[in-house]
């Protein structure tokens, strides 16, 4: 079975400590999911479009799992405490099995 992955690229954020909230809430609903995280944006180096901002990448057994976290009733609720300000690009893609 193919793995599934949550994708996230934040191009603009004008206010990081704002993200804490959400990090909070969104931390245990990605585990309680079945999510593990890959990547939080560490180190990065660009190409192309050269977006070298917050890149988070979390994986789930299956592509199903990972649309059903999102779907989520505890990650639906972390989503309500995301910022004003932050720009997101969030996808959720199916691996290669």
């Amino acid at each position: 079975m193919a793995k599934g992955y949550w994708v996230s690229v934040y191009p603009a954020i004008s206010d990081p400590e704002g993200l804490t909230a959400y990090d909070k809430l969104a931390g245990p609903a990605v585990q309680a999911g079945g999510g593990r995280l890959l990547s939080r944006g560490s180190r990065i180096v660009a190409h192309e479009a050269g977006i070298t901002q917050r890149v988070v990448l979390i994986e789930f057994d299956s592509f199903e799992q990972a649309v059903a976290a999102y779907e989520s009733e505890a990650y639906q609720k972390a989503l309500t405490a995301l910022p004003d300000g932050y720009e997101r690009d969030f996808r959720i893609t199916e691996g290669i099995d």
